[in-house]
């Protein structure tokens, strides 16, 4: 039987070799305000995320506002090519150019770059593809504000160069974006943030609300862990390992104030607000016993020679009477 004491430096020597593995990635450090943040950077061979499904740029190791964390490790195992082992709040770009391109051709993930297609029946959204090229990576720091560019060349007609700013200021982290199409073909995609937030390390439970703007309705019935409460996603007790809950939500309009949503644990007294400035076009609500993650969509169309831009903005806040 091992002992209380055995148990408590097992842990500690988890924790310890964690930090480790953490700090022995590329990341960049941000401050501003009363946030400060560990940003962890795009590298194709030392990089803490390697795989094809999220944006490379702007992981958040860790992010501590008052005192409070909201973002970290909400998964057991760390591989750089496995498709989800990475922190948010993190973006996942459709596919653009995968319907034609045949077996052996390329498409693009942006933030990723151009990945080799193989003979398959359809995408496979949680593998790893074979990363054909990875494009051109340039990283600015300022103390309150990481930019990262990202240049890929001609691939089946598609190019594009994509810049991204994570920024502090205040009780706010915000992302501003910008896509250009340096290509011959219309980059027509969707993206979405998946925040994976975890206020204080909490796990799922009655503690924990969404709250929305309109009033959500579910796509799929809601099984015994959430409900519905006007405007509110509600836990109604608290995960155990290995539960879930996943749901894509209608209700919202078709402007940007909708996209408009808070996380907030009643046990700490914190939430975060997140805005976005570009009406939704889906939504879906997830959590494990780990992380909760509303996950709101916009589409985007770019043709040859043009840009577009977009911004999200992350607030952090106490609740009333904390």
């Amino acid at each position: 039987m091992r002992t209380a004491g055995a148990i408590c430096l097992a842990v500690a020597c988890l924790a310890a070799s964690s930090a480790a593995r953490q700090e022995s990635f590329p990341s960049a450090d941000i401050s501003g305000g009363r946030v400060r943040a560990k940003i962890y950077l795009p590298d194709p061979d030392h990089g803490y995320y390697r795989a094809t499904r999220f944006d490379w740029s702007g992981a958040i190791a860790s992010l501590e506002w008052n005192g409070h964390s909201f973002f970290g490790q909400w998964f057991q195992r760390h591989d750089p090519k496995i498709n989800d082992a990475i922190t948010g709040p993190v973006e996942e770009f459709s596919s653009v150019g995968y319907d034609e391109a045949r077996p052996g051709d390329r498409f693009v993930r942006i933030g990723v770059g151009a990945i080799q297609k193989p003979e398959e029946p359809r995408y496979r959204q949680f593998s790893t593809y074979e990363i054909a090229d990875t494009g051109k990576w340039t990283v600015n720091k300022r103390p309150d504000a990481v930019e990262f560019i990202h240049q890929l060349g001609d691939s089946n007609g598609y190019a594009y160069e994509y810049r991204k700013t994570v920024s502090i200021r205040g009780d706010s982290l915000t992302l501003d974006h910008r896509l250009r199409n340096t290509g011959r073909k219309t980059i027509a995609t969707t993206v979405y943030d998946h925040d994976f937030f975890m206020i204080d390390n909490q796990p799922t439970s009655q503690d924990f609300l969404v709250r929305f703007t309109f009033e959500p309705k579910p796509v799929s019935p809601l099984n015994d862990l959430v409900e519905i409460r006007g405007r509110e996603f509600v836990y109604l007790r608290e995960f155990q390992p290995r539960q879930s809950f996943q749901t894509e939500l209608t209700g919202f309009g078709t402007s940007a104030r909708d996209y408009d949503f808070r996380v907030e644990n009643r046990k700490v007294g914190v939430g975060v607000r997140q805005t976005g400035d570009r009406p939704l076009s889906k939504i879906n609500v997830w959590a494990p016993r780990t992380t909760v993650c509303p996950e709101g969509f916009i589409d985007l169309r770019v043709d040859p020679g043009r840009e577009t831009t977009w911004r999200i903005t992350y607030r952090f806040y106490r609740l009333p009477g904390r």
